[in-house]
């Protein structure tokens, strides 16, 4: 007997059509966008806000006597339902203004957007009405936080309790909280990442960079999504060190757990400086920076009168923005790594497994997880030697429960198991090996460029619609972190328990 009649439909379609409100709101700042740069998109802009409050209007009217419930399931249906819902309605601009005219590619961008991926399908962004940019970065800015989050911070106004919801959403295993209640956790969460966005943009803004630019790029690296306003991404601004050292730095605090910006700002920089996830991912950056920018060197002709500061400090920023750029899963770009060389080719498809800390905007498996499932493959060696010996793993100085390492484990081979799901099907579509293996990688981990023809230098926009849509269901995925989207597709989930 399954338990469909059971499931609290009428919440579901209530707390969509909220999205689609808010949603509808975001668009309608792209109508003064339209305005101050007079790019003759406003009636059509104007028209997708309404349309996107129309029907968030009309599904809140007749859902309105919903029961104020949410239970485990729902909350699940309603964080995979709700951001294929935004991907969808998040396409109208594109449609309406006739800046992507076929649906299936408006999708893609508006999924990746969401999920703050990165991939695009536009060959050419500068030729873009401004107002449409805007749009495109303002997704990933919404997206980046978590729509989902957003509208538990306005639940109180519907009487309604969010932790369903924000378990559901928020990004890796340690969903630690600021406030006893979650509502509160996600206004300064909010808070936290509007206030960091203003001061990137500020800060892009008085290096040389254009406002506009400023502010795009800075939604862009908060949100680690990757969309840019120029073809050539940060390399446009390779002739400004400046701008590259604060991109740096904020892609660094995006994919950062949030709650140790919340820490540091509250002076309470002790934890912080303990957190075994924070100083781990900072030794990675540092390695891996290191590494890249001797081979670069090495690789580059010159002779030792010609290694002058300037030269190792341009292969110093550029390995260090690549590097964090991917693990990061941002996808930002200042040069093609993938014409570096072989073995940097491949150093960098490694660097998209990893992902950035648990609890930030970053996509990827999420160096938490990776620490942990390392720790407990070394006291198998121990257990080995000692079967009777109780051997718990350690994060932070305390003991993590057997039932977390299990998920963990599970998710990673999960997440591999869906890699080559991924890749298999891009490779049966008719992608060489180098583009399946990387596209699954890329947009699996929410990284955007991948290798091959979907490279930093290439986009989406030569893959075959099947392809395309392949692809929004990895982004998909990957953001939601594969179980909130898998276990709707079980059987045992619908059944009666």
């Amino acid at each position: 007997m399954t338990v469909l009649s059971k499931i609290n439909y009428q919440i579901i379609v209530h707390l969509l059509g909220l999205l689609f409100l808010v949603n509808g709101l975001f668009m309608l700042l792209t109508t003064g966008v339209s305005l101050y740069y007079a790019d003759n998109q406003f009636a059509m802009l104007l028209l997708s806000g309404i349309v996107a409050m129309g029907i968030g209007g009309l599904l809140m009217i007749v859902t309105r006597n919903y029961r104020k419930e949410i239970k485990s399931r729902e909350g699940y249906i309603i964080v995979t339902s709700g951001w294929i819902s935004m991907a969808l309605i998040g396409c109208l601009p594109y449609l309406f203004t006739g800046t992507i005219p076929r649906f299936t590619d408006a999708f893609f961008e508006s999924m990746s957007g969401f999920t703050a991926t990165g991939a695009t399908i536009l060959n050419d962004v500068e030729i873009m009405p401004r107002s449409i940019l805007f749009w495109r970065s303002l997704t990933h800015w919404i997206g980046g936080m978590g729509i989902i989050v957003l509208a538990v911070a306005i639940f109180p106004l519907l009487g309604i309790g969010g932790m369903q919801l924000f378990k559901a959403e928020m990004t890796g295993p340690d969903n630690d909280k600021l406030h006893p209640r979650i509502t509160d956790t996600a206004k300064r969460l909010w808070g936290i990442y509007v206030g960091f966005t203003l001061i990137q943009a500020l800060l892009l803004k008085v290096s040389g960079m254009g406002l506009f630019d400023a502010v795009n790029h800075a939604m862009s690296t908060m949100s680690t999504g990757g969309f840019s306003t120029k073809n050539n991404s940060l390399a446009y601004w390779n002739d400004n060190p400046m701008i590259h050292y604060i991109v740096i730095v904020f892609m660094l605090i995006g994919s950062c757990n949030l709650i140790l910006s919340y820490l540091a700002i509250k002076g309470r920089f002790r934890k912080i400086f303990r957190n075994e996830e924070l100083k781990t991912y900072l030794w990675i950056l540092a390695i891996f920076t290191i590494l890249v920018s001797i081979i670069i060197l090495f690789n580059t002709q010159f002779t030792l009168n010609d290694l002058t500061f300037d030269v190792v400090e341009t292969s110093f920023r550029h390995s260090l923005f690549q590097v964090i750029s991917i693990i990061s899963t941002t996808g930002l770009l200042t040069a093609d790594f993938t014409l570096w060389t072989p073995f940097l080719t491949l150093l960098f498809f490694g660097m998209m497994f990893l992902g950035g800390c648990a609890g930030s905007t970053s996509g990827g498996i999420k160096l938490m997880r990776h620490l942990i499932m390392i720790k407990n493959g070394i006291l198998e060696f121990k257990r080995t030697l000692h079967p009777n010996a109780i051997l718990p793993v350690r994060y932070n100085g305390k003991a993590v429960p057997q039932a977390i390492v299990f998920n963990i484990l599970g998710f990673f081979i999960m997440y591999m198991l869906s890699f080559i799901a991924g890749s298999l099907v891009f490779s049966w579509i008719g992608l060489d090996f180098q583009s399946a293996i990387g596209g699954a990688a890329a947009t699996l981990g929410n990284v955007g460029p991948a290798l091959g023809s979907l490279g930093p230098s290439n986009t989406y926009a030569l893959l075959p619609d099947v392809a395309k849509w392949w692809s929004s269901f990895l982004m998909l995925l990957g953001r939601l972190e594969l179980f909130t989207v898998l276990i709707l597709i079980t059987p045992f989930f619908w059944r009666n328990r």
